[in-house]
């Protein structure tokens, strides 16, 4: 089979090459072609058509801003898929601009599934009007997301959240410490979020509240889509650590971490780290979502267990003196680290068990199976 799969920002790339080395164990013969980052052209061999450096705009007016150049990576990819001519079209989350391939694949007549599916419950929630005529196949990661659907008409399969496989297969570097020379100190993780426009807003205040905490190392995980100048630039004149592909070792030491709100969060809540989630955006954007979300979190640990798993503080509210404060109740107050703790194992217990990407494979696999699709 030939497999087009689209994936438009860094964990969606960690979770489409998940998935396709899954569809390889399933398919012998699969082809790919992909929209994504280095974790998806490691596990095809191939050249992503654009990179997800190229495509993560998030926030309603940095995507105004950047729409002519949306506009030309949609009509770069229909052209692309027009001329390879897939047997399905695979898209992972990033619906703004997934959707709208979406609905070009299904007027060519191809098989669309959607893997971890857009997060429709949040806001405009008639959407999924759009997804029942465009999506042939929808597969959920989180649990509430199935009794969501199912109240629109929409069957769904919920196949479990692919972070788990990702944390469970991941190989820690035994010599992590020693190699970025972190032991000396107990370490806070600031992660300042895998888009530009969530670095230059965040990693500055992160990197002042580390000057409140002189007996930690206070280390920056880098996303792979940026430089170590790019980082050193958003310090606000200092000279942070940074760790490249290796945010899960750092975790893995961390006595708290700062993280930006997005799938870092669950990574680590996974990780067993004590956090504080922050957010900082256009305030415009930030208004805007105000008026049309309709959810009371915005981080996916609070958002899994319906409650305050760990401390959101956004806009206004992220700033040096209430991330400090944050951290030091974090590092400093035994019972308050316990709480915590005990709400990660809420977490785990309602995420389900490891294998998503395996199961996700073997539905899309007997689905074509029975549907028909032609190999070639």
């Amino acid at each position: 089979m030939k497999y087009y799969i689209i994936a438009g920002e860094t964990s969606g790339d960690l979770h489409g090459a998940n998935l396709i080395h899954a569809l390889k164990t399933q398919d012998t013969e699969a082809q790919f072609r992909i929209v994504g980052g280095d974790r998806m052209e490691q596990a095809t061999g191939g050249a992503a058509v654009i990179h997800v450096s190229q495509m993560a705009f998030m926030g309603f007016v940095e995507v105004l801003a950047n729409v002519r150049t949306i506009s030309r990576n949609l009509d770069l990819v229909k052209a692309d898929i027009a001329a390879y001519q897939p047997d399905t079209l695979i898209l992972i989350d990033f619906p703004g601009f997934n959707l709208k391939i979406a609905a070009f694949a299904k007027k060519m007549g191809l098989k669309v599934c959607y893997y971890i599916s857009p997060k429709v419950w949040a806001w405009n929630q008639r959407r999924v009007l759009k997804i029942k005529r465009v999506v042939d196949k929808l597969f959920c990661i989180l649990p509430f997301e199935v009794d969501f659907y199912r109240k629109w008409g929409l069957e769904v399969d919920y196949v479990g959240n692919p972070l788990l496989d990702a944390v469970a297969s991941y190989t820690f570097k035994d010599r992590f410490l020693d190699e970025n020379n972190l032991r000396n100190r107990p370490i806070i993780a600031l992660l300042p979020g895998s888009r530009a426009m969530e670095i230059s807003r965040l990693l500055p205040i992160m990197a002042r509240v580390s000057l409140l905490f002189p007996g930690h190392h206070c280390v920056v995980a880098g996303a792979p889509n940026f430089t170590m100048s790019y980082y050193r630039q958003h310090m606000d004149g200092m000279e942070l650590p940074v760790v490249f592909n290796a945010t899960y070792d750092l975790l893995r030491h961390a006595e708290a971490a700062v993280v930006t709100s997005g799938t870092a969060t669950l990574e680590a809540a996974l990780l067993r780290v004590p956090q504080v989630v922050v957010y900082r955006a256009n305030p415009l954007s930030i208004a805007i979502a105000r008026m049309v979300i309709k959810v009371r979190f915005i981080s996916l640990v609070n958002l899994i267990t319906d409650m305050l798993a760990v401390r959101e503080l956004i806009q206004k509210d992220c700033h040096v003196d209430s991330i400090a404060d944050e951290l030091d109740l974090l590092i400093n107050n035994k019972a308050y680290r316990e709480n915590i703790l005990e709400n990660y194992d809420i977490l785990k217990e309602k995420m389900g068990e490891q294998g998503a990407s395996q199961r996700t494979a073997k539905l899309i696999v007997n689905f074509l199976g029975k549907s028909g699709a032609p190999s070639t």
